[in-house]
């Protein structure tokens, strides 16, 4: 028997939900995450990789939905408070990571947020967090940490070692190898002889993670590396955990460098296809952005490159086909999703459902009838 639910949304609208019949609750989920990937950014990435609208695997997933991403006391958002609304299902003020809003950043804590990672962990699903950036930064962070301040590496990467649920977050792999080593060790703290007494691999390179592990902290200095083959050895790593898996996976699709933000999309999203195709049917998978950023396609011909062939051009407005505005906006931004409990993903949200819907697909909430 096929039962309806709906998500209570902000404001007056409402997301109806078809729920899935029972006994299809995911086992997975997939969490990509492009960092200032909104609606604007990807469009310009189709027509920059391949000079049409919607060709994207993104564009072209089964379920799409529009998503809110305003922090609790202002409209535009910064990463912190962007992801803790997906990941917790409570806004937050800019600059703090899953703390409640009343956490004043720098100054006083609010109340620790339990995040989707956290309640994996509590149910012995096996947890991964993936990125570009430094794993102390905001989106990672806010999956298995707590902060009054994104600023803080040292006391944010430490809370590795320190889990509230479960034995903690078992794949760590991304950037900030050198300011997150200086950071704890400024804080007294041995990091490789701390990680390895709780189990953890610990390596200076995301292309060393051996199949047969089951715990890894692998950090690297760089923002780029090769991401599909980290992300299936990453499910492949997970996907051993009877019980299931939790994996977040953030790319930097910051534009403020044109070329390479618009390439970043084309290479995370080309990952998302791969992994969709691989996927079990057991596997939730969703995209989605913490926040959007300023940049417009304002002119330009159908097959002519949108991007000069020389970078000093783009600096020069009488020539730009896009213009970009280094900072980030307020408009919503894209959700798509494919897998069980993927249609509740329609319309125009908050990002504090993303989480609801994730939990719900787990089978972990019930979303109530008739809301």
């Amino acid at each position: 028997m096929i039962k309806r639910y709906s998500l209570c949304l902000l404001g007056a609208c409402v997301l109806t939900v078809a729920a899935t019949a029972a006994g299809r609750n995911a086992k997975n989920v997939i969490l990509f995450l492009g960092d200032a990937g909104g609606l604007s950014t990807l469009h310009a990435a189709s027509v920059h990789g391949y000079d049409k609208p919607n060709a994207l695997f993104i564009q072209r997933m089964p379920h799409i939905g529009l998503m809110d991403t305003s922090a609790v006391d202002s409209w535009v958002t910064d990463s912190a408070n962007g992801m803790t609304a997906i990941v917790t299902g409570e806004k937050t003020k800019n600059g703090v990571i899953s703390q409640s809003g009343d956490a004043v950043r720098g100054q006083s804590d609010g109340k620790p947020l339990k995040t989707i990672l956290e309640h994996a962990e509590e149910r012995g699903l096996s947890t991964g967090v993936i990125s570009n950036m430094s794993m102390a930064d905001a989106t990672p962070a806010a999956c298995y940490a707590h902060s009054n301040d994104r600023g803080t590496a040292g006391e944010i990467f430490a809370q590795v070692l320190t889990p509230r649920f479960g034995d903690g977050v078992d794949l760590v792999i991304g950037g900030g190898r050198k300011a997150i080593y200086a950071a704890t060790e400024k804080m007294g703290l041995k990091l490789d002889a701390a990680l390895q007494e709780k189990g953890y691999a610990v390596l200076d390179s995301v292309t060393a993670i051996p199949a047969g592990a089951r715990r890894v902290v692998a950090l690297v200095d760089g923002a780029d590396f090769e991401l599909g083959p980290v992300v299936e050895r990453a499910i492949g790593i997970l996907s051993r955990n009877p019980k299931g898996f939790f994996l977040m996976v953030e790319w930097d699709m910051h534009t403020s460098s044109l070329r390479r933000g618009l390439d970043r999309v084309l290479v995370m999203d080309r990952v998302i296809e791969e992994a969709a195709r691989g996927a079990r049917a057991d596997t939730l998978i969703v995209f989605s952005a913490d926040h959007s950023f300023d940049i417009r396609l304002r002119a330009g011909k159908k097959g002519v490159p949108i991007l000069p062939a020389e970078e000093t051009e783009m600096a020069d407005p009488s020539k730009a086909n896009i213009r970009v505005d280094n900072g980030h906006t307020g408009e919503q931004v894209v959700v798509a999703a494919q897998g069980p409990g993927a249609e509740r993903v329609r319309g125009f949200f908050s990002n504090t459902d993303l989480f609801h819907v994730m939990m719900a697909a787990y089978g972990w909430e019930r979303l109530p009838a008739g809301r």
